[in-house]
């Protein structure tokens, strides 16, 4: 099927919705050659230069590969930016109980796997979360990403990495709002000395009574 031949207006963006667009709907397989700059520049009605950034902007979504003086390859045609797009409706709830889900697995691991680089990263992270305060988003989404890089799990470490900026935009919003509690820096130490001690329970606990809080005062509020 032809791709149709994009507008005048934002045409890298234009040319990536409908590129995103063949891939997902599964236009190419996996592992296939997409056609080449010239043959997609001609089908969309753009110059190469256009098309060529389009495909960069892909190749850093994870959806294409490039292969130096081979050509660019299917290498997914999941597109996590549509899960994050989907997650924009999802309330602060909501966010939190998939937290807890990811976090106290992600903090069980950590306390298996982690090594000493892990651990102190983690404690790096946790004095820059004491010296930014406890409504710092910033350094609240990058303590808990380091919990994630210390389960030594590739994909745990992908998957949380697109959901950690749903993390960031609900976390702004809600350390925004007075009625909800600050960060609890107390329980973030917590959390770090049950992953130092190698104690995958108690990490887990930690994890999981570390996001209890803002779960219970939301419910509160929403009058569950």
């Amino acid at each position: 099927m032809a791709l149709r031949a994009a507008g005048r207006k934002s045409l890298v963006d234009t040319v990536v919705e409908q590129l995103r667009d063949q891939l997902t709907a599964g236009e190419w397989s996996v592992g296939d050659r997409i056609p080449t700059e010239h043959d997609l520049a001609e089908q969309l009605g753009v110059g190469r230069n256009t098309v060529r950034e389009a495909v960069r902007v892909l190749v850093h979504a994870g959806l294409l590969e490039s292969r130096q003086g081979n050509g660019t390859f299917v290498r997914s045609t999941a597109d996590p930016a549509a899960v994050l797009r989907g997650m924009q409706h999802a309330g602060a709830l909501e966010i939190l109980e998939l937290r807890v889900a990811l976090e106290a697995e992600a903090a069980r691991l950590a306390a298996v796997r982690r090594d000493e680089d892990d651990l102190r990263a983690l404690r790096a992270a946790l004095a820059a979360l004491h010296e930014h305060g406890d409504r710092a988003a910033d350094a609240d989404v990058a303590f808990h990403r380091g919990i994630v890089a210390a389960t030594h799990n590739s994909a745990y470490t992908e998957v949380y990495r697109f959901f950690s900026a749903q993390v960031h935009e609900s976390l702004v919003t809600s350390l925004g709002d007075h009625e909800m509690p600050p960060i609890d820096l107390a329980a973030h130490t917590a959390l770090v000395d049950a992953v130092e001690s190698g104690d995958p329970a108690a990490a887990e606990a930690a994890a999981r009574a570390l996001l209890q809080v803002p779960i219970d005062v939301i419910r509160t509020l929403l009058g569950r």
